[in-house]
């Protein structure tokens, strides 16, 4: 069954926010970034998380020694240091979800992980929140773990790293493989059969082989070589040059962000190649780089849509009066989707995690997704080509998951 995508105004989203269409279709967790212009107080607060002086902190000045009426929940992000930007981003986004969406029932209050994620979730708990949104890095995902799960308080993290999923903690980000094995099977139902790879050493090129091959493995098609490098400089030229002497194949994944990409399409379609088909991955979604060079003319990647992102962009413009981080959106639908289980969730008591399950999805701001049994968001996405000065979407992402 297809969900028809139409606009949604304010007194219809009130109305359906979260209904559920039927046994096959997406429950609707997202469309209020389309109500514009109220000009509300949100009810949240950021608290400073300096290192407590023992394990147990007290609940800081902000928590309520009563919240009846609402439910808290805990943003964890990183407010100073070198990902401030990206935090600000993201806790910007989830005012304009509450301010979009007019929610009563919800305490949102930020916790700054920069100083320190395991503090941040030990006074988060002790704070009385009842979900964590955050962290925004894989690396603090243990830390917040520890602090979260004796009191029974799962946490719904903006990593892209699946390997911190667990019963208790839910991936929301883009990941990668998912981006390459879309991708995988586009390029084999459009004539692909043999492919090389430019892998970047470290933990993303080898989560992006192993993807390759799983993808080939459910698809068919052969890996036929591939080549790895230093990341970060021109080490992928050489890798580019190696691989194409090898030859042997008529499609190669690069695993990398668009300006390296264009450097090594150069090399991979140069003297009578110019035929190889490029494969990229969900880096190169907004890169500019991608319209400027012939190299990577009609390369394919996959990726969430941008259709609800432009519209999500000008209103948190005007807003804030800049433009949001392309992950902020995760921000936003992390709130779409606590409102929607919140339907079920008396205040005070544990969040309902079995909801996280729904086989029908969510739809947000990155359109359909939903949790696997792993704790990592599904997500349908879009295949798109490069074609000249601009990025055009040839097959489109499934508006309802089929299973």
């Amino acid at each position: 069954m297809k969900l028809t995508a139409k606009p949604v105004f304010r007194a219809q989203w009130m109305r359906a926010c979260g209904e559920k269409l039927n046994k096959r279709t997406l429950t609707i967790a997202g469309t209020a970034l389309l109500l514009g212009g109220c000009q509300l107080v949100p009810k949240t607060e950021t608290v400073s998380t300096a290192p407590p002086p023992g394990p147990t902190p007290e609940p800081s000045a902000t928590a309520l020694p009563t919240d009846a009426q609402r439910h808290r929940v805990a943003l964890l992000v990183p407010m100073s240091g070198t990902t401030a930007e990206v935090g600000q981003s993201l806790a910007n986004a989830t005012t304009m979800a509450l301010l979009d969406t007019n929610a009563e029932n919800l305490r949102i209050t930020t916790y700054d992980t920069s100083r320190g994620a395991a503090a941040a979730a030990r006074q988060a708990i002790a704070d009385g929140n009842r979900l964590i949104l955050g962290p925004l890095l894989a690396d603090n995902v243990p830390a917040v773990q520890a602090a979260a799960r004796p009191a029974d308080v799962p946490s719904i993290a903006f990593s892209n790293d699946a390997t911190v999923a667990s019963a208790d903690v839910f991936v929301l980000g883009h990941i990668p493989e998912q981006s390459i094995r879309r991708s995988i099977q586009y390029a084999r139902e459009n004539g692909s059969n043999s492919f090389g790879a430019l892998l970047p050493e470290g933990d993303y090129g080898q989560r992006s082989y192993n993807a390759l091959q799983n993808s080939l493995r459910d698809y068919g098609g052969s890996l036929v070589g591939f080549e790895r490098y230093a990341r970060g400089n021109t080490s992928i030229v050489g890798a580019a040059q190696r691989l194409r002497t090898r030859g042997g194949y008529d499609t190669v994944l690069i695993a990398d962000g668009a300006r390296l990409a264009v450097q090594a399409s150069g090399e991979l379609r140069s003297d009578g190649a110019e035929g190889t088909r490029i494969l990229g991955t969900e880096l190169w979604s907004g890169e500019s780089a991608l319209t400027r060079s012939s190299a990577v003319n009609g390369a394919l990647f996959s990726a969430v849509s941008d259709r609800r992102f432009r519209r999500f962009a000008e209103s948190y413009e005007a807003r804030f009066g800049t433009r949001p981080y392309r992950i902020a959106t995760l921000g936003y639908d992390s709130v779409l989707l606590t409102l929607r289980i919140a339907r079920d969730w008396r205040v005070g008591s544990n969040f309902p995690v079995r909801q996280m399950y729904d086989r029908g999805g969510f739809l947000g701001v990155d359109g359909p997704f939903r949790f696997n049994r792993s704790g990592v968001a599904e997500r349908a996405l879009e295949v798109r080509e490069v074609r000249g000065d601009q990025v055009v979407a040839v097959d489109a992402a499934p508006s309802s998951f089929e299973d």
